[in-house]
């Protein structure tokens, strides 16, 4: 039996040191990669090639419903975490070993706009792993609100569209500080997955991505169920 418990009890060290050595070669390639992403263009000139777009909408002109709706919908923790958020980062991962898949990745606005600047889209550890060191630069750098800006400014919303001033545009054929709430709430759920609920292809899905943001909004106190009812209904 005491045979057996220490087998056991090296059997878990080892698997610990091992995850250990694991997670340090996956931050340190990461780093490699977030310096290298730097090197080719530093982070500054990033910012300003996304300040510099035609469609470029500032945080000011938007309505406090699409704000308020980004972030119910994508980070609720927002304005308190310093980039990353662990908890989120933690049920992402529970989830996917649940799934034994790498769907859910638990990051935050920061580390999505960093992925937007720097990165490609692809699914993988190390560029995850860079993805926050790119965080931890931007949250050092640049207020809440300028990342915010930076990313409704970056991100894709389908049918061709990277910043929701062209969305808006497109969807709604106004300007998006001129979208009503209903239209906020549409447009802060396309960037979910743009291929899924864009409008001109799949309004019906886009809808019900409205329906899951109108939702948040209420969990995270940004709306009354009341006033959830009425958006919807209107």
């Amino acid at each position: 039996m005491k045979r057996a418990l220490k087998w056991i009890r090296n059997g878990i060290l080892v698997i610990a040191a091992l995850a250990v050595c694991g997670a340090g070669a996956i931050a340190l390639q990461g780093y490699e990669l977030y310096t290298a992403a730097l090197a080719e263009m530093p982070l500054y000139k990033r910012v300003e090639a996304v300040r510099a777009q035609e469609d470029f909408t500032p945080l000011k002109d938007l309505p406090a419903t699409y704000k308020d709706a980004v972030v119910a919908a994508e980070d609720h923790r927002f304005y308190t975490h310093g980039g990353i958020d662990i908890l989120a980062i933690g049920r992402a991962l529970w989830n996917d070993l649940c799934s034994l898949s790498f769907q859910e990745g638990g990051s935050t606005i920061t580390q999505q706009l960093a992925k937007n600047m720097l990165f490609t889209q692809e699914k993988d550890l190390c560029r995850k792993a860079a993805e926050v060191f790119a965080a931890w630069e931007l949250e050092s750098k640049y207020s809440k609100d300028e990342i915010l800006e930076l990313y409704v400014n970056s991100i894709y919303f389908g049918s061709g569209c990277y910043c929701v001033g062209a969305a808006s545009r497109e969807y709604f054929e106004k300007d998006a500080g001129e979208m009503d709430a209903a239209e906020c709430t549409l447009l802060a759920g396309i960037p979910n997955a743009p291929g899924v609920y864009d409008l001109n292809v799949n309004p019906r899905l886009a809808h019900q991505r409205q329906k899951q943001v109108v939702s948040s909004m209420v969990e995270h106190d940004y709306m009354t169920p009341e006033e959830a009812e009425e958006l919807l209904a209107s």
